[in-house]
């Protein structure tokens, strides 16, 4: 069993009436199956509403099934007395990092989700410069958290998941807010992350050039996925993605109209410097 599976998974919304009776039943998760292995990057693409983000928050056990099952690490996310610990290797990181940031001290905020797991305090310093390190934000660590930037404040966001330390960080569209600079900022520590420490990592995203260095791609629709594979086998499928009401990353879309243009050029070009090197071989 991977990091993160997923067997038949629904999730349902329920609306009610003022007599406690149901009045709407919204699927917002239906039928997924998923089997992600430790270490890897998976990114999940979907229009809003798709259902990618409360797919995410059944991998934190944020939410609970109502059909099929989700296990963290082989463990039930059904099961109560399991969710501490699913929630200890299961990280999340959210859109708004001010809803995250609690602390008046960089330092100090990184250190408190330790600190509530009961590690010994010199543990605590060292997790806290170890995951600061790791971010690239060890030299703002006596700062206040008000005076970051966007993309500062969401890695130090992540640095207090890191310094838990998980077996798994989910990422919901945790760029979404921020300018360019700062989606590279934060992406690029998360790709670190991934690379250098082994990190699962789910990032769920609406920026299609996030995900090329993923190593799976999935694509929801309606609470269901209906895509899979690696980037360049997603992207290649430029039209079906357009049904999904998503776009491809430029160098993408630019080569597909060069292909119907009658350039030969294979599928699923993810970046600028393969379209020149099939251009300029």
């Amino acid at each position: 069993m991977g990091m993160i599976k997923a067997s038949r998974l629904g999730y349902a919304y329920v609306k009610y009436e003022e007599d406690g009776s149901p009045k709407e039943i919204s699927r917002a998760v239906d039928q997924v199956d998923l089997d992600i292995k430790e270490g890897d990057f998976i990114a999940i693409l979907g229009h809003n509403g798709s259902g990618k983000s409360t797919l995410a928050k059944h991998m934190n056990a944020l939410l609970l099934p109502t059909e099929g099952a989700l296990w963290v690490d082989g463990q039930d996310t059904a099961k109560e007395p399991e969710l501490w610990k699913i929630r200890q290797k299961a990280g999340m990181v959210f859109q708004n990092p001010d809803n995250q940031i609690i602390g008046t001290v960089v330092e100090e905020d990184v250190g408190f989700g330790p600190e509530n797991m009961g590690v010994p305090t010199k543990e605590i310093w060292e997790r806290v410069e170890d995951s600061l390190r790791k971010v690239g934000m060890l030299s703002y660590r006596h700062h206040s958290p008000n005076k970051l930037s966007g993309g500062q404040k969401q890695r130090v966001a992540i640095a207090g998941v890191v310094a838990m330390h998980p077996r798994c960080i989910i990422l919901d569209e945790p760029t979404a807010m921020l300018d360019p600079s700062g989606r590279r900022e934060v992406l690029q520590a998360v790709r670190e992350l991934n690379r250098s420490e082994g990190v699962t990592v789910i990032l769920i995203t609406h920026y299609m050039e996030e995900v090329i260095h993923a190593d799976r791609v999935f694509v929801m629709e309606k609470g269901r996925i209906v895509l899979e594979g690696t980037p360049k086998e997603v992207f290649s499928r430029v039209e079906e993605l357009k049904k999904y009401r998503l776009d491809v990353p430029q160098v993408t879309l630019l080569a597909d109209e060069l292909q119907k243009a009658g350039v030969k050029l294979p599928k699923g070009i993810l970046t600028t410097e393969e379209l020149v090197k099939e251009l300029c071989p």
